[in-house]
């Protein structure tokens, strides 16, 4: 039986008034939803910025049939209703879900095995800054990349959130971690998170860091936010049997690509997103999490690195910020009562 809302009929949530700049981010009352079969209702403290909300701002990447057209991916809160057939979260329960839209908002409902609780002393902001990154560092790094204790990544993008999280997880699984950045500020930030060699990529060629620094091996698994030239110079850097993981594509498609060097290297270059990912799917991503990460959260050996907190009436000052590239690590927007 759907527990009685704790909630009122309408919320603040930031509306996508047509596709453009951050300045179409713009406040409006929204009715709260309400949580339908298996799902739950979280009254959101936190919500976290990511650059899939950007492309959905430019209307370049619509909502999936079904989820709400309020942005944001990841939230975290405290669950205030449960729809009927939950049984996996009580009232009152601090959570932090991954959504498929409406993070943005007061109040939002997300099916309950998409959730997790907050570990013990990790704050609403770092809760809120989890999900997005860390669903999808898992599933293209550890599922999909298949990263293994001893080998190692390359990470393009290393101050972003995920490559952030990159970072982290696969230093806590026992791997070497290498990553490209644009600036001295963001190659110390890394290095202090953990990175074994942080590459300027102003300065230096990747290729040829990566290579010398695996003694000409190269990588074993890259991971990859860029595309446009790089993919071809991820060919060259990665090692025999290696595995490119793409993740996005800031700089286009793929140029002057030679797969005579896949054929070669036996490389397998694979690709996914995450929000059009069913339930279930991305229950079985939060499972494994659960398993295997969460005891490191809980254990406080990791932290996501929040850059900025906005309030949730500033997203436009926050997707500037994110499209600005000047952030190492995550932004967050918090929500006030």
């Amino acid at each position: 039986m759907t527990s009685k809302p704790n909630s009122p009929p309408s919320m603040l949530a930031i509306s996508i008034q047509h596709a453009g700049g951050p300045e179409v981010l713009v406040p409006v009352s929204h009715p709260v939803p309400q949580p339908e079969s298996g799902c739950i209702l979280i009254k959101v403290e936190a919500a976290g910025v990511n650059r899939p909300d950007i492309l959905q701002r430019r209307g370049l990447y619509p909502p999936p049939p079904g989820a709400s057209g309020i942005p944001g991916l990841e939230i975290a809160g405290k669950v205030v209703a449960l729809g009927t057939g939950t049984g996996r979260f009580n009232i009152g329960d601090d959570v932090c879900a991954l959504v498929a839209g409406g993070g943005y908002a007061e109040y939002c409902a997300v099916h309950e095995s998409n959730a997790l609780l907050i570990p013990p002393d990790m704050s609403m902001m770092e809760a809120a800054a989890v999900p997005e990154t860390f669903f999808t560092v898992w599933t293209n790094l550890f599922q999909r990349g298949k990263l293994r204790e001893g080998e190692t990544v390359l990470i393009h993008g290393g101050a972003s959130g995920i490559g952030t999280t990159a970072i982290m997880l696969s230093k806590a699984f026992g791997a070497t971690a290498i990553v490209t950045v644009g600036s001295e500020e963001k190659r110390q930030a890394c290095l202090a998170l953990g990175a074994d060699l942080a590459i300027n990529y102003h300065s230096h060629d990747f290729v040829e860091e990566t290579k010398k620094f695996t003694d000409g091996k190269g990588a074993d698994v890259v991971v990859d936010i860029i595309a446009g030239d790089y993919v071809a110079r991820n060919y060259k850097a990665a090692a025999l049997n290696g595995r490119i993981v793409q993740i996005g594509v800031q700089n286009g498609p793929a140029r002057e690509l030679n797969l005579m060097t896949m054929l070669a290297k036996r490389l397998t270059h694979t690709g996914s997103t995450l929000r059009s990912r069913s339930v279930q799917e991305k229950a079985q991503i939060a499972a494994e999490l659960e398993q295997h990460v969460w005891p490191l959260l809980e254990q406080g050996k990791l932290r996501p690195p929040i850059f900025k907190v906005f309030r949730l009436e500033e997203a436009a000052e926050a997707h500037a910020l994110m499209e600005s590239g000047a952030h190492i690590g995550k932004i967050v927007l918090a929500i006030r009562p």
